[in-house]
């Protein structure tokens, strides 16, 4: 799908802040002839796996937003609009994810990461690092107690791993 969406995420991330949630995700989905606007929201303060978003808050907030999505020139006069937790495996999206998931489980996957490691990592989340050049890192805890830091921008996606017990 290549509708724009930088304008309408800075307006939604505010409108959900006005309710007291946080944008996790908000991505344009499906396809042409149907078109879906999903976006994942949480609580600023919720901890995977304790608490967090409900359906009855997902179902307000999609009451909200609709009207005035509606009403937005950038969304086609058709589509889907999904409102959801971020789930127990949370993507990491932004900066500040990084941060405040440090000591979780997490799963990277990207491209050329150091020490010819694939494109996939597993490990605990150290937190958000600068390197020699001021570029930003994530630092990961890797199940064989080795520390690896891996170029932000080499990193495609991330989710916090949910371990049942």
């Amino acid at each position: 799908m290549a509708i724009p969406l930088p304008d309408l995420v800075e307006e939604v991330e505010a409108c959900l802040g006005r309710m007291g949630f946080e944008l996790v995700e908000a991505r344009w989905v499906g396809s042409a002839g149907r078109p879906i606007l999903r976006i994942r929201m949480d609580l600023s303060d919720s901890v995977p796996g304790k608490g967090g978003v409900s359906v009855d808050q997902c179902a307000k907030v999609s009451r909200e937003l609709e009207p005035w999505l509606d009403a937005h020139p950038e969304v086609p006069e058709w589509y889907v609009l999904e409102v959801s937790s971020p789930g127990l495996e949370r993507p990491l999206n932004r900066l500040r994810d990084w941060e405040r998931f440090k000591g979780s489980p997490v799963v990277v996957k990207g491209r050329d990461f150091p020490g010819g490691r694939g494109n996939r990592l597993e490990g605990d989340l150290l937190g958000l690092e600068e390197d020699e050049g001021g570029k930003a890192t994530v630092a990961l805890l890797l199940e064989d107690g080795e520390r690896v830091r891996i170029p932000l921008d080499r990193i495609q996606k991330a989710h916090l791993i949910y371990r049942w017990d």
